[in-house]
């Protein structure tokens, strides 16, 4: 099945889609695609986060007293000025070593669950139903995302998760960023992910739903951790 075909697939037919790469997985293109569409999404949208990341820093008077009059001057002038070796690392280096990362850690969590009940399936087979599967979220989510920002001018106030429901919400209070990790192509990524961890794993699909969103949860919950102790930073 070459790449455009399984593209297509992922979309509308998911389920032979998926096992057709539990019989033969690759993984190398999708995982490409999905680093090419995230560096030229972080590309586009980086002035937008800058300017609204100098916001949150400017006229912080808690954030000044704890780090000192000099240090905070400095933060906040490479924040408004960064040099061209800070962009390189925000838009190129950082986001695809995340992404990349994120993909073999949630492989691994997946292949220790799913190997719990049951003696089939690989690791590689379970890489390459994940880095097809977040192709969902890494083309078609962040081409939402990227309409919306680019239509609001603000990257910190768009959202496809339940915080777009409520638009009052301050984006560094505790309930923005619990509502955040509810997201719709998320959601849709670990759903359909499914259909290749039943045919892996050779277990039902309800089993396969229930170890794709119980790894969905732990990445929530590790995410809101972190957003609740970067956010703490600017309070």
């Amino acid at each position: 099945m070459n790449l455009a075909k399984r593209l297509e697939g992922l979309f509308f037919s998911p389920r032979p889609t998926f096992e057709g790469l539990a019989a033969k997985p690759v993984w190398i293109d999708a995982v490409v695609i999905a680093l090419v569409a995230l560096i030229a999404f972080n590309f586009i949208i980086l002035p937008y986060a800058q300017k609204e990341n100098l916001a949150l820093l400017k006229d912080n008077a808690a954030l000044q007293e704890r780090m000192g009059e000099d240090n905070y001057a400095k933060m906040v002038d490479a924040t408004e000025n960064p040099s061209s070796s800070r962009r390189i690392i925000q838009t190129f280096v950082m986001p695809p070593m995340i992404l990349i990362l994120g993909l073999l850690l949630q492989s691994l969590m997946l292949f220790i669950g799913g190997r719990i009940g049951s003696t089939q399936g690989t690791y590689v087979q379970v890489l390459s139903a994940l880095a097809h599967a977040g192709l969902v979220n890494s083309l078609l989510g962040n081409a939402v995302r990227l309409a919306l920002i680019l239509t609001r001018q603000s990257v910190l106030q768009t959202s496809t998760s339940l915080a777009l429901l409520f638009p009052r919400l301050e984006v560094t209070s505790t309930p923005y960023i619990v509502l955040t990790q509810v997201d719709f192509f998320q959601l849709w990524m670990f759903g359909i992910l499914a259909f290749g961890l039943a045919a892996i794993f050779k277990v039902s699909i309800r089993k396969a739903l229930a170890l794709s969103y119980l790894v969905w949860f732990v990445k929530a919950l590790a995410n809101i951790g972190m957003g609740l102790v970067a956010m703490s930073f600017l309070r």
